[in-house]
């Protein structure tokens, strides 16, 4: 049967958050669908959606609703038809997703480290005592109190371009950005210093590009698997199954960064008590095709190990 195509009369329409690195991945998107299938810009549309999590910049995520905030009106929008596919940065998805949708294409994963943003300083150890560090993400706040108790973490939420302002602003000394966003946005010179993921292990599926679509739609389903990178797959598959299995009993910062080596997965994965006090980590080696077993078995492995009361606050 023959495949219909998007064209200019009839544009696949991608959903996405309105910031500078949100719309280059869609933009990314469109161009891989553009080279595989030899079609013209016109034939896609770029629908800009406002998501809740970027309008309420002055709360906690957790304070707010968490990662769906991100993601549930593109969602919505999605399964009424209204956009074709979503594009999403795959460190902001929940493991689960509403009932008619799948998420089962990335795009090839960037640099999944952490960037030290500062003026003056290239290393985490190099931070004045008591510098005051804004950070968003309860895994980075987590990580920073465990090495370095004596940093005044202030919440830091916003776009890329957001943060990097109130840093000129004074508001705190130094931040962490994901050196992937810098990347794609062509201000790597913006990192004083990328933190090696054995100094500092990256959120769970950190640096990848995933698009949702509807369960049913089979015309986008043919069009994505063009795209979709199989490597990326697997590895976000062992990250994903590990977060879920966290994620069903606790909040808590996660990280976890899945490498393949031919053939072989090798999962690494971290529990924080949310003051920092404590950090529990494993990791684990197993057959690719068993990547999604493997995140659940190192997730009930360290949960096993963690005493009662690790995921409140303050233990």
């Amino acid at each position: 049967m023959t495949q219909t195509l998007p064209s200019p009369a009839q544009p696949l329409k991608i959903g996405t958050r309105g910031s500078p690195l949100a719309l280059w991945q869609a933009h990314e998107v469109r161009r891989c669908l553009m080279a595989a299938f030899d079609l013209p810009e016109a034939a896609f549309a770029i629908v800009v959606i406002k998501v809740t999590g970027d309008q309420i910049l002055d709360k906690a995520l957790k304070e707010i609703g968490g990662k769906g905030l991100f993601t549930r009106e593109i969602e919505e929008a999605l399964l009424e038809g209204g956009i074709d596919i979503a594009v999403h940065s795959m460190k902001d998805m929940p493991t689960v997703q509403p009932e008619g949708l799948v998420l089962d294409c990335c795009l090839p994963r960037e640099d999944v480290r952490d960037a030290l943003v500062s003026p003056g300083v290239a290393r985490l150890a190099d931070l004045p005592q008591g510098a005051v560090v804004g950070t968003s993400s309860l895994r980075r706040r987590a990580q920073l109190a465990l090495r370095r108790p004596d940093l005044r973490l202030v919440e830091f939420r916003g776009n890329v371009q957001t943060r990097l302002r109130k840093l000129e602003d004074g508001v705190a000394e130094a931040t962490f950005l994901a050196m992937a966003g810098l990347n794609r946005l062509g201000m790597a010179h913006v990192a004083r210093g990328p933190i090696e993921v054995d100094e500092m292990l990256p959120a769970v599926a950190q640096g990848a590009i995933g698009v949702e679509r509807r369960v049913a739609d089979n015309r986008v389903a043919g069009l994505l698997a063009a795209i979709h990178h199989g490597p990326t797959g697997i590895r976000l598959a062992a990250e994903r199954a590990f977060l879920r299995r966290l994620d069903g009993s606790c909040e808590t910062p996660i990280a976890g960064l899945a490498v393949l080596d031919g053939a072989t997965v090798h999962l690494r994965g971290e529990i924080l008590r949310p003051d920092g006090s404590e950090a529990i980590s494993g990791e684990l080696r197993g057959a690719a095709t068993d990547a999604a077993d493997l995140g659940q078995t190192l997730a009930q492995q360290l949960l096993a190990r963690a005493p009662k009361g690790f995921f409140s606050h303050g233990g």
